[in-house]
């Protein structure tokens, strides 16, 4: 067989491989051992010395060979190469068996790139004796899809091509099926902003990842990823670099599924973007459903307000028998529960432990009271019981019992808001103010404070990073019907310096707006709220209070007063004496039972839930349960507390934050005393 029947027989090969390809790949080798490995492979007596050289070493056929020798084809992930056809010729044959193996055996590198449509000469003549001699050679004329004209340079189309085989690869060796049917699931219950866009794109990732787990080895894999990355193109083949891609490798880590979801949403949400409702999806639901069927659980799931003839004796760490007699009066007596109380007044009165009070006072006092201040807004709290009380216990402790903070108080709604723009509430010291609320205000004020060393924390200078100071939310264009607020907070109380603490709005831009503010300034647990209620000047400062750090403690000066105003929450008017009904720890510490953070309960005469708690939350889990805590967290908002005016509601205080309550203690003696939590 001559060469031109093996040039053929390859164009043809060549041909029919690429034939439905868009890309042709190159295999990294040393392209003069591949030339070598061809000279070296004709059988003995036929590639014998011609003139000074064996009679296939030729310049242009090792031009060739090292230019294309090198290119294969990926089709399903079968590599296929330009030797790879048969022939049985006693001289080429071997040749091409021989090259065809080398070439698959090493390991395929990158994107085959080029700008040149012929690769080696398909022939040239020489003139002889006997006249014009003419010499074949290997030839491919490639077809016009497996050339570029771009203006870059084939080293950059192929970085780029490497590139997105390399991200595509990780995402699929990195990113699990479950979170890609987790995403699909969210986005299918449209429980995932802007979800939509990436629904048709997950989809066909996940056939992909399905095709690579099926792989058996690396080589496969590498195969694979190069060949798809391809024909997924750049949106599928660099999908870990998306937002999507954030939130499913997060899910895949194991990351909390709301925490991954808010990662995700911060990248491509508006900053007050909140989500509504608890995530889950499909499957797992159906998983928490067979598992509360399997443990007997259904009928624990219905909760009711708790009463009084719920609890024990034992349970109790007192009990007012008197004040419902007590707090019965005639209309000049609501009209008195009508005049606030400053609770100011109260400051230089004796100071006691809650666990000093409890052993010591609580035992001999008769009567209760406490003085219910608007700060005490966070601190509404309500026992819940099960509507089924033979049912299984769901809770770490061995008693049906749960508790539920308040979620919806109208007074913390600055504190909320600032929470849902992006601002820390958890600081040492807070300042924030709020406009545009009740009217709309479209005027830019500008929250600010003057440290001790006269340094300024303001738009222009939102953060001190000596002392931890930070504006972390600055609203310059409010929205109508969307409270404004900007936030300054301070983390470590360590880095602080001693002194004065100036805080004050200034009106930046006035855009019409003649309503004022509101602000809060809160430390050591307590908030001090402050209302200006008069239209701002452009460019007018107005001072709202002066914080004093002595380097323990925080002290306050006021500039505005402060609201201490009466106002009705939870069926009870605020900054008045309140009888307590009950005093008791959280069920979780009741009997023999010490789990978790021990919370102290005041339950208040008359006071009413009018938020419809949720039923449970997830801490209160037992471990079994824990799995399945989306679905619960879901269960409890679905399966609310009922309404009723027979319940065990008023004040908590948790054993970890610090807080204080002014109480009144009536036994053989009268005496008002500050307990401090």
């Amino acid at each position: 067989m001559s060469i031109v029947d093996v040039k053929e027989m390859l164009q043809k090969n060549f041909i029919e491989m690429s034939k439905d390809s868009t890309h042709l790949f190159e295999v990294e080798l040393d392209k003069d051992a591949l030339w070598n490995l061809y000279l070296d492979s004709f059988p003995a007596g036929t590639n014998d010395i011609y003139r000074v050289c064996r009679e296939h070493d030729c310049s242009a056929c090792r031009q060739f060979i090292k230019r294309l020798g090198n290119i294969v084809v990926i089709k399903d992930n079968e590599v296929k190469t330009i030797w790879g056809f048969n022939t049985d010729d006693y001289e080429y044959g071997p040749v091409m068996k021989t090259l065809d193996a080398f070439v698959k055996s090493c390991s395929i590198s990158s994107v085959f790139i080029t700008k040149d449509k012929k690769f080696g000469i398909d022939k040239n003549f020489e003139q002889s004796e006997t006249g014009i001699v003419t010499y074949e050679h290997f030839y491919i004329e490639l077809p016009s899809r497996f050339q570029v004209s771009s203006s870059k340079s084939v080293e950059e189309i192929k970085g780029e091509f490497r590139a997105t085989k390399e991200v595509f690869q990780r995402s699929l060796s990195e990113i699990t099926k479950d979170s890609v049917l987790t995403v699909l699931e969210l986005i299918s219950s449209n429980m995932l902003y802007k979800g939509e866009e990436w629904k048709n794109a997950l989809a066909a990732f996940l056939t992909y990842k399905r095709a690579y787990d099926a792989l058996q080895t690396d080589t496969d894999r590498n195969n694979f990823a190069l060949e798809q990355s391809i024909k997924a193109g750049i949106a599928i083949g660099r999908i870990r670099n998306h937002s999507i891609g954030v939130l499913l490798t997060d899910i895949s880590e194991g990351m909390d599924l709301d925490e991954a979801v808010r990662r995700y949403e911060k990248i491509v949400a508006p900053e007050n973007y909140k989500r509504p409702k608890a995530i889950f999806t499909k499957k797992m639901l159906e998983d928490a459903q067979k598992t509360i069927v399997e443990l007997g659980y259904m009928d624990s799931l219905p909760r009711r307000y708790a009463t009084l003839d719920d609890i024990t004796v034992n349970d109790i760490l007192f009990s007012n028998k008197d004040s419902s007699k007590r707090i019965t009066g005639s209309v000049f007596d609501d009209m008195i529960s009508d005049i606030a109380i400053e609770p100011k007044k109260f400051s230089k009165i004796e100071e006691i432990t809650i666990d000093n009070f409890i052993t010591n006072v609580l035992p001999t006092a008769q009567e209760l009271e406490i003085l219910f201040e608007n700060k005490h807004a966070a601190n509404m709290v309500s026992l819940i019981a099960p509507v089924n009380k033979d049912a299984p216990i769901m809770f770490k402790w061995n008693n049906p019992f749960s508790w539920a903070y308040s979620g919806n108080i109208t007074d913390s709604s600055m504190k909320e808001n600032v929470k849902s723009a992006g601002g820390n509430v958890e600081g040492v010291l807070r300042f924030s103010i709020q406009w545009n609320d009740s009217e709309y205000n479209p005027n830019d004020f500008d929250a600010h404070c003057i440290e001790p060393d006269k340094n300024e924390i303001y738009y222009g200078h939102k953060r001190n990073n000596i002392t931890t100071g930070q504006l972390d939310v600055d609203v310059i264009n409010p929205i109508k019907n969307q409270p404004a607020v900007e936030n300054i907070t301070w983390t470590d109380i360590r880095r602080m310096k001693t002194g004065s603490y100036k805080f004050f709005v200034n009106n930046y831009n006035h855009r019409g707006g003649t309503s004022g503010f509101t602000a809060e300034i809160e430390f050591d647990g307590q908030i001090y709220s402050f209302n200006y209620n008069k239209e701002l000047r452009y460019k007018e400062d107005i001072y709202v209070a002066e914080v004093i750090f002595d380097g323990t403690k925080f002290t306050i000066v006021e500039k505005l007063p402060s609201n201490v105003s009466s106002k009705e929450m939870w069926n009870l008017k605020t900054n008045q004496f309140v009888p307590v009904s009950v005093v008791c720890y959280s069920p979780n510490y009741w009997s023999d039972n010490s789990v978790g953070h021990r919370h102290y309960i005041f339950a208040l005469k008359d006071c009413i839930n009018p938020e419809a708690p949720s039923a449970f939350f997830n801490e209160f889990l037992k471990p079994e349960l824990i799995p399945h805590k989306r679905v619960f967290e879901a269960l409890s908002g679905k399966m609310r507390v009922e309404d009723s005016d027979d319940q065990l509601s008023g004040l908590g205080f948790s054993s970890t934050k610090r807080n204080e309550l002014i109480v009144k203690i009536k036994g053989s003696t009268e005496r008002v005393m500050k307990v401090k939590f």
